[in-house]
């Protein structure tokens, strides 16, 4: 079997495969490169030692099988028998849904999340969006401070059980997105300094030196994770991935990293004859991030936007406090403005920020699906100091309603585990690092910053306390019983709303007309023939809809359709879907 690795650096490069030791060689065709054949089978261990240094996986490492620090294991990804015949499934008209394998299911592994599947078929959404899976110290956590980025997490089950969750997903009619960090790695486990210049001091992160996109090295470095992120589509069969914090991708070269992602993802989806879609994260509100190239973009398939979330929050919940602070000050108006232009900060001024950010989408050729939309994500959820719900901050009628906003916006909608049923398990932030300093560090890091906004020390939950994990698994007892219940039913009904009426997936932004009251605290909006109505407010509001007559499709309390003058009554802390005929 040959082996290789990058180390540009070194004077020497020695294998270790099976307990038997072998010297590299420099490859003459790709300088930095070191390379030799050696005897190994699926799951053989070996590592590399870099100038008689101690010996370590590879950077490219398929599994780890004792954690990141230990050695690499080959993968012989041909032994697996796919069962799905699988033809992929786009993005445009999806549903997403953000999972945590963790904490889906008590046991956390892609095995008993896999079990679950068939509930998100009966939900209706099209696409699981796994949270990353990429291996990190300890058992528990997050997964954004993983190493080792072309590897799944033993604990989660390895490289065999994300192939039996994808194959399957794929088997109930679901894709599978992936959620990749490319912006840094975890300082735990983490060899790739030993090996080459992947990381730079020209720019910084909030978690340390950046990942080196524009310095010497970094044609190799950006091959590592765009061949990363190709491995992930392959040798898995995933449908898209989800980048994580885009905007820490520093790169001044002319090229962007996301347009040399975007370039690839794009040829491989054309050899492979299926769907593939990225979505990023970015708080830049840069419109040319999901520009397509030819149009002068990065090229990226879609992105999350977060300035539905802020205006849809600080109007269910009246917050106020750092970022939502623009919003909250008419949040029905920042509301009707994402409905109909996407983002909030197009170009205005940010007091969070304490200047003019964003820039405004142009809606005659931006399509609706590429910002995805939701009321809830684990940012959102597990960076509040207690992890809390929106279920827990608001009446049910409220967070009905923002179930109704979220799937009926002209968005790509997702959702957060659990929110579906209106979980009363929290979302906290819990780790397992095996390092007592790191632990440490983050326990009391943790503290502080939620200290700075008035909360004492006893009431942040301790990350690194396993109880903390274990209050943040769903118990899946309760869409069993209300009013769970109740909240599962009507998130189907409005999801089947989606895939019944083709006005609710048109992607034509401009064709959104939103009208609102802010005292009264009702908006209502038209999406070709649908009209929706939400009633924020405690009290009945008389919502007028036009002269045309609607009919009901849906309602979280029972109401009538609108009288002969176009008015519509609706319940408070209530919302309805319509069609006008």
């Amino acid at each position: 079997m040959q082996f290789e690795v990058w180390a540009p650096q070194a004077g020497r490069v020695t294998l270790q495969c099976d307990g038997a030791t072998r010297a590299l060689e420099r490859d003459p065709e790709r300088p930095g490169w070191w390379c030799g054949e050696a005897q190994a089978r699926d799951g053989s261990r070996y590592g590399f030692a870099v100038d008689g240094g101690p010996v370590l996986p590879d950077p490219r490492s398929r599994r780890q099988p004792d954690g990141p620090d230990g050695l690499s294991a080959v993968v012989d990804h041909g032994r697996y028998a796919w069962r799905a015949r699988w033809a992929g499934r786009p993005l445009p008209g999806g549903v997403l849904y953000e999972l945590h394998v963790g904490t889906y299911t008590p046991e956390g592994t892609l095995d008993a999340a896999a079990e679950r599947l068939e509930h998100l078929v009966r939900l209706g959404v099209t696409h699981v969006e796994l949270m990353p899976l990429c291996p990190f110290p300890g058992r528990h956590g997050w997964g954004y401070e993983g190493v080792s980025p072309w590897a799944v997490h033993e604990p989660y089950g390895g490289p065999e059980a994300l192939k039996r969750f994808v194959d399957r997903a794929h088997e109930l009619g679901l894709g599978v997105v992936l959620d990749v960090v490319h912006n840094h790695l975890g300082p735990s486990g983490n060899h790739l300094p030993a090996f080459g210049p992947y990381f730079t001091d020209t720019h910084h992160t909030p978690w340390g030196a950046a990942v080196n996109l524009d310095a010497p090295g970094s044609d190799e470095v950006r091959a590592y994770l765009v061949d990363s992120a190709l491995a992930w589509l392959r040798d898995y069969r995933l449908d898209g991935l989800r980048l994580d914090a885009v905007h820490a991708l520093v790169d001044t070269r002319a090229c962007h990293f996301l347009e040399q992602l975007s370039a690839a993802v794009d040829g491989l989806a054309a050899d492979l004859d299926r769907p593939l879609f990225l979505i990023a994260e970015s708080d830049l509100n840069d419109p040319r991030i999901v520009t397509p190239r030819a149009e002068g973009g990065l090229g990226v398939h879609a992105q999350w936007n977060d300035d539905f979330h802020h205006a849809l929050h600080t109007a269910l919940t009246g917050e106020s406090q750092g970022y939502y602070a623009d919003f909250a000050r008419d949040p029905l108006a920042a509301l009707a403005k994402t409905l109909t232009r996407g983002y909030f900060h197009d170009g205005t001024y940010s007091s969070f920020r304490g200047r003019s950010h964003g820039r405004a989408l142009d809606r005659g050729r931006t399509a609706a699906h590429r910002l995805t939309g939701y009321s809830q994500t684990h940012d959102q959820v597990g960076n509040r100091a207690q992890g809390d719900r929106l279920a827990s901050l608001v009446s049910p009628g409220l967070a009905a309603c923002a179930a109704t906003l979220t799937l009926t916006a002209p968005f790509t909608p997702m959702l957060f585990m659990g929110e579906e049923w209106a979980a009363g398990t929290p979302w906290q932030f819990f780790t397992d690092h095996t390092d007592p300093q790191l632990a440490e560090a983050v326990r009391s890091g943790r503290r502080r910053e939620f200290a700075a906004h008035g909360w004492r020390e006893e009431d942040v939950p301790d990350p690194q306390d396993p109880a903390t994990r274990e209050r943040s698994c769903l118990d899946w007892s309760e869409p069993e019983r209300e009013p769970h219940a109740r909240v599962l039913d009507w998130y189907r009904r409005l999801i089947a709303l989606r895939a019944e009426q083709p006005d609710l997936t048109d992607p034509d932004l401009a064709d959104t007309r939103v009208a609102y009251d802010g005292t009264a605290r009702w908006l209502a909006f038209r999406r070709g023939d649908i009209r929706v109505a939400v009633n924020l407010g405690t009290e009945p509001a008389a919502i007028p809809l036009g002269n045309r007559p609607a009919r009901v499709l849906a309602a979280w309390e029972p109401v009538e359709g609108p009288g002969k003058n176009g008015v519509l009554r609706v319940p408070g802390e209530s919302s309805v879907v319509l069609v006008q005929e």
